[in-house]
């Protein structure tokens, strides 16, 4: 895996501060039982760019930069 650039995570910190509200558009994640359209709220966003979200269904998951995909709601 490579990991994004400095910028980029800048970017992505910067995008989905504390508190933002996301609906899940994709996660490439066999073992969830999270699917597409589930909303959670931004915990933080860490030095490697995964958005870690307390999702509305009860689950901690983060979105992975460059895999996953979230929206902004």
């Amino acid at each position: 895996m490579r990991y994004p650039s400095r910028e980029t995570i800048q970017r992505v910190k910067s995008r989905y501060p504390k508190g933002t509200r996301v609906k899940l558009i994709k996660m490439d994640d066999p073992y969830t039982k999270l699917q597409s359209g589930a909303t959670g709220t931004v915990i933080h966003v860490d030095d490697i760019g995964t958005i870690h979200v307390s999702w509305d269904n009860g689950e901690k998951l983060g979105i992975v930069y460059g895999e996953d995909s979230v929206e902004i709601i």
